[in-house]
């Protein structure tokens, strides 16, 4: 990328698209104004509904980010984030502990595709893990520690950024290119339950500590108003830009 992200993007919510069915999925994008975010789709509900799901969602003319963190061998993930590639989607994401091999696939994959290609973003430490899950699963280092590990390792085999805790993104952002996206789930106002994520920022905290993509979900989603409540965040995200 050869200008920084928050140069030339005002659209810097992704807006969770956490529900069942497409039914819900089209219910909730005629909630949402596509001028002040992108939306995620995950694996509930593209296994509930596929890729024709995703197709629609383009075709309303959303940016989509395809969250299905693909961690395999180097040629299936290769495969799999071509296949998201065709789709039409803005941003696809692989686990980063899935090592330098499958990291480079999947960046030469996207590299070698004739059309625009999506952003390529390595999945660090997820948000719902503390330092004490991961030691639990034999990983002996802090959160932090491994997420600047896998963040450093995603931006030297190619990736276009990371998806981090917001918490995280004031350390990282210094170690990396300007140009690096730091993609940061479990965005929550004051007034917002927790939930199950573990490590949560403010949105303006989170642009201030260097985020370029805030992933919000249930605060929006779960709303009296959706609209009303991206707008909030949006005008939170503007005011720091």
């Amino acid at each position: 990328m050869s200008d920084t992200v928050t140069d030339r993007d005002n659209k810097r919510v992704i807006v969770a698209l956490d529900v069942a069915g497409a039914e819900a999925a089209f219910g909730l994008l005629e909630e949402l104004d596509r001028d002040m975010c992108r939306v995620k789709v995950g694996k509930q509900l593209f296994t509930s509904c596929g890729p024709e799901l995703v197709k629609g969602i383009v075709n309303r003319g959303f940016d989509v980010f395809l969250d299905l963190k693909f961690h395999d061998i180097p040629n299936t993930v290769a495969g799999a984030v071509k296949a998201a590639a065709d789709l039409g989607v803005w941003m696809v994401n692989i686990h980063a502990s899935g090592g330098r091999a499958m990291m480079e696939a999947a960046a030469n994959a996207l590299a070698n595709d004739g059309n625009q290609s999506p952003l390529l973003i390595g999945v660090t430490v997820l948000t719902s893990l503390s330092s004490d899950d991961l030691a639990e699963i034999g990983i002996n280092s802090t959160a932090e520690d491994q997420v600047k590990r896998l963040a450093s390792l995603s931006d030297n085999c190619g990736l276009d950024g990371v998806v981090c805790s917001a918490a995280e993104t004031a350390m990282l952002r210094p170690l990396l290119p300007e140009s690096f996206c730091l993609v940061t789930p479990g965005i929550r106002r004051p007034e917002d339950a927790v939930g199950d994520q573990k490590r949560v920022v403010g949105p303006s905290e989170a642009i201030r500590n260097g985020s370029t993509y805030l992933v919000v979900g249930r605060p929006i989603t779960q709303a009296a108003s959706p609209r009303e409540s991206l707008a909030a965040f949006y005008e939170a995200v503007s005011g720091v830009m």
